[in-house]
Order: structure tokens, then sequence, then C-alpha cells
């Protein structure tokens, strides 16, 4: 984890009296305000880079007192971590760490490049792609990036004490290469075919690498 900064007060913030006030007046409570920050805030970060992307555009975004953002992540950096935790947590969930089921992994890999179970699928997965800039914030996304690495690597079989599966770490981070590097074809780049392929296209070749990548010979 990074360590944390308050953000400046010059340009992007309020003061804080006013976050209570909103908070009220909106009648969010704190969970849903904070979820509200962090879906705006990944939006931003994915589409427009973490310097080009305000607190105050988040905050707007999302619909809350722009003091709101030093209240519950201290600083812009601070929501930028929460924003990859949450992607980070999201990816696990759909990819738990055990060794057993390959093409359960391959299959929920697929998805979240060609289906894309929720809108923000595509952009949170830019957002562990796109570097910020910022040394901070690139720190964040790496570790981000490691820790997928190693939970797609345990999932396909990888052990830290079997130095026959020692493989697998960077075969996983090749399967996490390709499927950033789809996504961004298909949406940042938009560029054709593979734009506007659909699942049944894609379905089968890129199911084709990931188990190249992570099924392990027998």
């Amino acid at each position: 984890m990074s360590t944390q900064t308050p953000a400046s007060t010059t340009t992007d913030s309020t003061p804080a009296a006013d976050a209570g006030d909103d908070l009220q007046r909106s009648g969010r409570d704190a969970t849903a305000t904070r979820h509200a920050l962090v879906r705006a805030a990944r939006r931003r970060f994915a589409t427009d880079g973490y310097r080009a992307t305000t607190v105050r555009q988040i905050a707007a975004d999302a619909g809350v007192n722009v003091a709101l953002i030093n209240r519950y992540f201290v600083s812009k950096e601070g929501l930028f971590e929460a924003c990859m935790l949450r992607t980070s947590d999201e990816l696990d969930t759909q990819t738990p760490p055990r060794p057993a089921d390959v093409e359960g992994i391959i299959a929920r890999l697929v998805e979240h490049v060609v289906n894309a179970p929720d809108g923000d699928d595509p952009l949170q997965l830019l957002l562990l792609l796109r570097s910020s800039g910022d040394e901070n914030a690139d720190g964040i996304r790496r570790r981000t990036l490691e820790h997928f690495t190693k939970r797609l690597a345990t999932a396909a079989g990888w052990s830290p004490t079997d130095p026959d599966t020692a493989d697998l770490m960077l075969r996983a981070q090749l399967a996490i290469a390709t499927m950033l590097g789809v996504v961004m074809l298909r949406t940042s780049a938009a560029v054709q075919p593979v734009a506007s392929a659909g699942s049944d296209d894609l379905d089968a070749p890129l199911g084709e690498v990931f188990r190249l990548l992570l099924s392990r010979p027998v």
C-alpha cells in the first residue's frame, strides 16, 4: 500500500464542513458515496488518465461535494488506490486461487475480454494498462498487476515451493498481457476487425491462447 498524503486544498477541494452538508442533503450514506466516487474515478482514470483527472471532475461525475474525496480517501492518490483495489478484488472474485479448474479460469478470462459482464469491465482492465505518469500511482498499478499475476498463476497450478511450476508466473503474466492488449484494441484504439468481433469470433481463438499459456503438459 502507498502512503497517502492529503490532497491540495487549492484548486480541487472545498471546506470539509460543506461535505457534511452535502452528504445530509443528498441522503447518501457513506458506503453508497464511496461506491459512487470509486465508480466515477475508475471511468475518469481509465479514459482521461491519472494526471489529467481532477478530483472536482470525479466529484461532479458522482454528484457529490468534492470535499468528500478527502473525507473518505484522503487524496486523489488514495482514491486511485481504492480504484485499483476494487479492480483487483473483482478480478480475484472471478479467479479463485486454487489449481483445479483451468477451463473455468480460461472461460472467465475470455468473458472479461469479450462479453464484458458489466459496463465497467473494459474500463477496469484499461485502468490496469494505462500508465499514470505519476510514480506513486504507477507503483500502485504495478503491485495490483503483480498480485493478479500471482492469483492467476496459483489458480493455474503454480506453487512457490514447487520449482516445476515456476514458469506459470511468466505464463500467467503473458495471459494477462494478452487480455489487456485485446481490450485496448477493442476499446480505446477501436482497431478493426477485433473491435467489432463478437463472442462467436473471439471465444475459440482466445480460449486456445489462454489454454496454451495456462494448461500444464500432462
